[in-house]
């Protein structure tokens, strides 16, 4: 008996926060369609109304798992970098940070191919914006002027989005570590300004 009274003590004490990011664990493994409410549940080990405790409907926990999703970028990302004051410091770790978070790929990727959905579209707007305003100020930091700042910003973002692309969506190119690494050394010295 108490066995099961601990199990479902245990249940009951999953947060809107495991929904969440279990949701986001959905998205990164089959996109948006996988956010199945049954499917989360049985991950979860409770029942669907478990789910409805938190949420009003599929459509509220998948905007709740984007609202998470933006704000850990913020914080893990950004976050982390704005200890650097050396702008090119900074954008070289942003580059080697971001080239290694393959989940946040495979999140980004998945909201790439549902950008039509309306509660993804403003999401990836505000990122994207967010994103790109952040290399801009970055790069101007670096010594660039502002217009170039701002096309060199748009170059970083697109080699980002575009090897997704290829990569995720596409199945090529197919690196090795070594020629991944290389890739990313590329990135590094061809579009960050060289100190000095």
């Amino acid at each position: 008996m108490n066995t099961s009274v601990s199990a479902i003590t245990e249940k009951n004490r999953l947060t809107s926060s495991d929904w969440q990011q279990a949701a986001l664990d959905a998205l990164s493994e089959g996109g948006l369609q996988n956010i199945a409410i049954e499917m989360i549940a049985k991950s979860l080990g409770v029942t669907k109304g478990s789910f409805y405790w938190h949420f009003e409907s599929r459509d509220a926990l998948i905007q709740a798992a984007l609202e998470l999703w933006e704000s850990q970028e913020q914080e893990q990302v950004f976050g982390k970098l704005d200890a650097l004051p050396d702008p090119q410091a900074r954008l070289t770790a942003l580059i080697a940070l971001v080239a290694e978070e393959l989940k946040a790929h495979k999140i980004y990727s998945e909201l790439l191919k549902a950008i039509d959905h309306p509660l993804v579209k403003p999401v990836l707007a505000r990122v994207s914006q967010r994103r790109i305003d952040y290399l801009t100020a970055s790069l101007r930091q670096a010594g660039l002027p502002r217009k170039t700042a701002q096309s060199r910003a748009i170059l970083v973002y697109a080699s980002y989005v575009g090897f997704l692309q290829l990569n995720l969506q596409l199945g090529t190119p197919k690196l090795s570590h070594a020629e991944f690494e290389q890739y990313v050394a590329h990135l590094t010295e061809t579009l960050i300004p060289s100190g000095g």
